[in-house]
């Protein structure tokens, strides 16, 4: 499915609400000035909300699911549209802002 590639400026969540910071984007593909996220780049969640629940917060999080046919160094580029997961609660991450210029299938 298409959709617009994630860079490192892309604004990423948790569905509790934690910011999550891609760690290391691959420095080599620039997409609006920033660094593309590719589904090997780990992220860092903070400010997770998930408490009194018994399960810990997310504390980091990977695509695991994006393009096809667009390639950074051998490794699909995530997309706003493809499948992430935090952990260790397994809940999907979300990118709410991305960049609008470049998609990808």
């Amino acid at each position: 499915m298409p959709g617009p590639i994630v860079n490192a400026a892309a604004v990423v969540m948790c569905s509790h609400a934690g910011i999550a910071t891609p760690l290391a984007p691959f420095p080599r593909v620039l997409v609006s000035g920033s660094a593309v996220v590719t589904l090997a780049t780990p992220y860092a969640v903070a400010g997770c909300a998930l408490t009194g629940t018994g399960s810990p917060p997310c504390a980091t999080g990977q695509w695991v699911v994006g393009a096809t046919r667009v390639l950074a160094g051998g490794t699909p580029v995530a997309l706003q549209t493809g499948t992430s997961i935090a952990m260790p609660t397994g809940s999907p991450m979300t990118a709410v802002a991305v960049q609008p210029r470049a998609s990808a299938t």
